[in-house]
């Protein structure tokens, strides 16, 4: 599995120092505010070795994020395969979940968006998507940064979260490898607009 690098943040391969960490970002009840439940120890070691074994099977999935200046492991972010009942499935998501303490400083949207230039040009994905909870605005914002948008008839009943949960209710937000070069290729322009200026 490759690894990524931004001009803060490393995504790498998972190790077993990550666990006790990785399960104390999943033990948070803030941190899963829009997920069922928090994680007990042992379900928090279960996801990571199905993560693990998806990035095996597909050569890429979710990376383990830190920080590059100090090492220090704040959460993963990554690409992960969806074939779930869903309109939209079998799917590749770009995703993330972060540690309360790296919030707030950009690093989800950084990640995120090296997960999708590697899915669009070294994996060649032809579209990728992301989904939360109707209630997850932080995240419905991050996903509107990085270029996704939404359609309101995608969204949908996420058959793995249970009858009467108000997080039930999901949004659907997708990306073409088309729009997203053309979203790339406008950026470029308009930095270079704004270094001849």
């Amino acid at each position: 599995m490759v690894e990524l690098t931004t001009p803060r943040l490393r995504l790498r391969h998972w190790r077993d120092a990550d666990r006790q960490p990785f399960a104390s970002l999943n033990a948070d009840p803030e941190v899963m505010r829009y997920f069922p439940a928090p994680l007990a120890a042992s379900d928090s070691d279960r996801f990571l070795d199905r993560m693990t074994a998806a990035s095996t099977e597909h050569g890429f999935g979710l990376w383990a994020l830190e920080l590059r200046a100090t090492g220090e492991f704040i959460g993963m972010t990554g690409l992960a395969h969806h074939s779930f009942p869903a309109h939209f499935n079998p799917s590749w998501e770009v995703g993330w979940r972060l540690a309360r303490s790296a919030w707030g400083s950009g690093y989800a949207t950084e990640a995120a968006r090296a997960a999708l230039r590697f899915g669009f040009i070294e994996a060649g994905l032809d579209e990728v998507v992301s989904m939360t909870s109707v209630l997850n605005l932080p995240s419905r914002r991050v996903m509107r940064r990085i270029g996704l948008h939404r359609d309101p008839a995608d969204d949908f009943e996420h058959p793995r979260v249970p009858e009467g949960s108000p997080l039930k209710p999901h949004v659907l937000y997708r990306l073409t490898r088309d729009e997203w070069a053309a979203g790339a290729a406008g950026a470029a322009g308009a930095a270079g607009a704004a270094g001849a200026a």
